[in-house]
């Protein structure tokens, strides 16, 4: 308990260090917009965004009754912008927990144990990095087929390596900290030494993959649901941009494409603020230099 109330201490510290940086205070706030019209969806004057209109409302522009305007198929773009914002969020934060953990999980026993287990952990952890990524995405994607639950694996299984690597190289730098040696020299086991001395120290780090990843995987969906390896069953920002990239009208109907366009490009400049503060946060003398 006292271990579970000092961790909950030093997050309250974190996120008030966060909210004391200028760009960490614009990513959260657009975090909260974002992430409060994913939840409250179905109460912000939408619509099935699946489902089809009648044909006198093809294509409209935006209008009184239909904010975004209609696409090809008469449906609410407003109503699609919301409702694909759940599926991407979702995508965006399970797979940064699916590729933050594997990264975590591999980077912290190669940098700990070293040896022929770091040999063996690392040379898996190039061949993946080495794989182009949207070839391997595509031949992934079609080999596994369509939703979003294969999304995530598919995203997942080409970008953990980045987290690895870097979690290995703070591991490898931490075990040979006095702290460590000392708690070794006492009898401290490795179970020890890696959660109670290594690994408090490398959770802002793995915070700031985390930070960093979600973005990114919002971006690998995207990519995937525009090359048509999407589930257009379900509506995503990626599915919006294939579904107007195929009727062809792409030039005349920017209502329907600049939305979720502009919530990528939105979310992943916020992720990317909140990954700048942590990273600035996390360097020495970050406090002393703000007078905190």
């Amino acid at each position: 308990m006292p271990r579970l109330l000092k961790g909950l201490r030093s997050m309250k510290e974190f996120w008030k260090l966060i909210l004391t940086h200028k760009m960490g205070v614009v990513g959260v706030m657009v975090l909260v917009i974002l992430i409060f019209a994913a939840i409250f969806a179905p109460y912000l004057r939408t619509t099935d965004p699946m489902r089809g209109g009648v044909p006198a409302n093809i294509l409209l522009p935006p209008n009184a009754e239909f904010w975004f305007g209609t696409d090809h198929l008469a449906r609410d773009v407003w109503s699609q912008t919301i409702y694909g914002m759940r599926v991407s969020l979702t995508i965006g934060f399970l797979t940064a927990i699916i590729t933050v953990a594997i990264g975590t999980l591999v980077g912290m026993i190669a940098g700990y144990f070293g040896g022929k287990l770091d040999e063996l952990l690392m040379r898996m952890t190039d061949f993946f990095m080495m794989l182009p990524f949207i070839p391997l995405m595509i031949i992934l994607a079609l080999l596994l087929g369509r939703g979003m639950w294969k999304a995530i694996l598919v995203i997942s299984i080409k970008v953990w390596p980045t987290t690895a690597r870097i979690i290995r190289s703070q591991v490898l730098s931490l075990k040979e900290r006095a702290f460590v040696e000392a708690s070794k020299s006492v009898g401290g086991s490795d179970r020890l030494l890696i959660f109670d001395e290594i690994m408090p120290n490398v959770v802002p780090l793995i915070f700031c993959q985390a930070v960093l990843m979600v973005s990114w995987a919002i971006y690998a969906e995207a990519v995937l649901a525009f090359v048509g390896l999407g589930d257009p069953r379900t509506i995503s920002w990626g599915m919006m941009l294939n579904f107007a990239f195929k009727s062809g009208v792409m030039g005349r109907t920017p209502w329907w494409w600049i939305p979720p366009i502009a919530c990528i490009c939105a979310t992943v400049v916020a992720f990317t603020f909140l990954g700048t503060a942590v990273s600035d946060i996390m360097k020495p003398g970050y406090r002393e230099a703000r007078g905190l």
